[in-house]
């Protein structure tokens, strides 16, 4: 957890262990990001494993550098039937751990995400569903058609239902788009806690040592309820969890 009352050395030491961890992560990206550019024309499984070696480096790179690990409790909640992932938002970090808790998976993600060098076109070879947050009509439709071929095609889709990133005790308004989907697509939902951000913040350089708890829900039967009702589902039980999880502030 983030102290309030830290010693110079101690600040210090994790400047540097996150120095080493960034220049880790830096170097495996324009390592990897331009394997998967030329794998394109082959399948996506081979992308995946690829993408899955730099996930995996780096969440050994936190750690063995950062000392920051994390421990998943209900594993057995997850469903052979691929499913969306209704996932607490506080970091970057969640972004790589949900790839090595779950099958094969794709993020919804801002389009112009997919337009940076290297990274972005890397991105793109992962069949993420990219959308223009500006035109939320166009962008709702867009997570629905493409959300149910991914679904089809054997993929988890992960949505954040609090659309961005909040900060550890803050809780932001939940959307309705991935139990829409859900619903549509007659799969599960999944509903995921985890308390990231207070080890590594919204933008943050430093990553504090600790171990991020993550907790996957029961799957919730989205043929059985409305979007509205799927989404209050979710909201009550990751929030519960959060609040047993996160640390006094």
């Amino acid at each position: 957890m983030q102290p309030h009352n830290i010693s110079f050395s101690a600040k210090l030491e994790i400047i540097l262990r996150s120095a080493v961890f960034f220049a880790g992560m830096t170097l495996s990206t324009l390592v990897i990001s331009p394997c998967m550019i030329a794998a394109r024309p082959f399948s996506f499984g081979m992308r995946w494993a690829l993408a899955n070696c730099w996930v995996r480096f780096n969440l050994w790179m936190l750690k063995t550098v950062c000392r920051l690990d994390f421990q998943v409790q209900g594993r057995e909640n997850i469903p052979a039937q691929p499913g969306v992932i209704l996932c607490k938002h506080q970091s970057a970090w969640e972004t790589l751990a949900l790839q090595v808790i779950f099958p094969p998976l794709v993020f919804i993600l801002k389009q112009e995400l997919l337009r940076l060098p290297v990274w972005g076109w890397a991105m793109a070879t992962l069949k993420p569903i990219a959308i223009n947050r500006s035109h939320k009509t166009a962008a709702l439709k867009e997570v629905l058609n493409e959300g149910v071929k991914r679904l089809q095609d054997g993929l988890w889709v992960v949505v954040f239902p609090e659309g961005t990133r909040v900060a550890p005790g803050k809780k932001g308004h939940y959307g309705a788009s991935g139990a829409m989907l859900a619903h549509r697509a007659g799969c599960p939902v999944v509903p995921v806690a985890h308390n990231a951000g207070e080890y590594w913040s919204r933008r943050a350089f430093l990553k504090y040592p600790g171990t991020i708890q993550v907790r996957v829900g029961p799957p919730i039967d989205a043929a059985k309820f409305d979007a509205a009702e799927i989404t209050a589902q979710a909201e009550r039980w990751i929030e519960a969890q959060m609040q047993e999880i996160s640390r006094p502030r």
